[in-house]
């Protein structure tokens, strides 16, 4: 019986040393995945930051693109000045008397 003791106290020291293992393979495993983590989750907030800041620029050059005339667009906007003004100094004018 000695001998079944012995055979079994070694197999479960086996099973323990390979346990043990297991656990230090994973535990290694983990701590790299919680940094990469980390750094994915700094990437991540870079990209973020990179979108917003280019969606700024795509929202400026819209409106920028909106407000550019041709050179027709803008005689036609400068005769309509034009004619405002005439007509706000003939109101003037008309106040006036």
């Amino acid at each position: 019986m000695n001998a079944e003791y012995q055979n079994a106290i070694s197999r479960l020291k086996n099973k323990i040393g390979l346990l043990v293992s297991q656990y230090e393979n994973i535990k290694a495993s983990n701590e790299r995945m919680a940094i990469e983590l980390t750094t994915l989750k700094i990437i991540l907030n870079e990209n973020k930051t990179t979108i917003s800041e280019l969606e700024q620029k795509v929202n400026r050059l819209q409106i920028g693109e909106a407000f550019k005339a041709s050179s027709a667009d803008v005689k036609e906007a400068k005769q309509k000045i034009g004619k405002i003004i005439k007509e706000i100094d003939k109101c003037i004018a008309l106040l006036n008397t």
